[in-house]
Order: structure tokens, then C-alpha cells, then sequence
């Protein structure tokens, strides 16, 4: 299965997402923008209205589709307009990109559980993949490659979840 992440910078989110078990690849890149095919510097002008955006693709058997959503909301800020960490512009907005409506409605689901937590309304996109392109070569896995790299990812927060939904 998949699901698309847009959480600020694509780095800190993929090496998240890494973590989780049942996570069997990650890809990032740039999704639901006009231009075909976008450099990172073209999106970073904020003129294409991509979002950076990581490519989830998970065992569900292992973790299911709300246990990654709800780990994602762990790791950003749900209520935050075009900026997470020191990161601003339209490609550091948040969204949740689904191929299947069926996992639009699952998050929709926890969407709402979400909701309940703040008084402010959700800024995060919930919203079918239009479109998706892969970033450059250097920013996958970027952290690995880098570990000294920016991230504005608490990484330890992934343990103190759980994932028995």
C-alpha cells in the first residue's frame, strides 16, 4: 500500500517514517503542483505549489494505514499554515495525498480524532494524489546519507508510540 506525506521538510519525515516498522520504502519528492517534473529550486520558489512530500509504501498487515497517520501527526504541527520547524513557504505546507478512497476515508477518520485536539482548525490537506514527482538523487534518504543534516524531526518520538490500531 501507499500513502503521501507532506510534513515540512521531506528529509526529516522520511527518516521518520523509516523507523516505523511495516515502512517497506520511502521515496521523496514533489506532489499536487502545476509544473511537470519540478528541480528542487523551481519548487522552492513556491511559484509550481508543490509541497514537499515523501512516498510511503508500507506492509499493512504490519502497520496499519492509522497508525502511520497517527504517527505523522505526532511529528508536525497539524494547525501550522505553510510552515513546520524553520521551514516557510507553500512546499513546506502539510497534506495527506491518497491514490485509494478508501484510505480517504481512513483518514478522514483520524482527521477528525485529530481535530478534537485543537481549538484551531487543521491546516493540514487531506486531498487525493494529483500528481507526484521524485525528487532529486541527493535528497533521498538524505539524513542517512547526511546525519548531521538539518532536521526539524524529534526523532524520539516514535518511541513512545504504539501501533495497535
Amino acid at each position: 500500500m501507499v500513502i503521501y506525506l507532506a510534513g515540512g521538510c521531506f528529509w526529516g519525515v522520511e527518516a521518520f517514517m523509516l523507523m516505523i516498522s511495516g515502512v517497506e520504502e520511502t521515496r521523496v519528492g514533489y506532489a499536487n503542483g502545476l509544473a511537470e517534473n519540478p528541480t528542487y529550486e523551481e519548487v522552492c520558489t513556491g511559484a509550481t505549489g508543490h509541497a514537499e512530500t515523501v512516498e510511503v509504501r508500507y506492509d499493512p498487515d504490519v502497520v496499519p494505514l492509522v497508525s502511520i497517520l497517527k504517527a505523522f501527526f505526532e511529528i508536525i504541527d497539524p494547525v501550522s499554515v505553510n510552515r513546520q520547524g524553520d521551514d516557510c513557504g507553500s512546499q513546506y505546507r502539510t497534506g495527506v495525498y491518497f491514490v485509494r478512497p478508501e484510505d480517504g476515508e481512513t483518514a478522514s477518520g483520524v482527521f477528525g480524532e485529530i481535530q478534537k485536539k485543537y481549538s484551531e482548525p487543521l491546516a493540514t490537506e487531506l486531498k487525493p494524489l494529483e500528481n507526484f514527482w521524485g525528487a532529486e538523487e541527493y535528497h533521498q534518504k538524505y539524513l542517512e546519507k547526511n546525519p548531521n543534516g538539518y532536521c526539524h524531526i524529534d526523532m524520539s518520538l516514535l518511541d513512545g508510540l504504539t501501533f495497535d490500531d
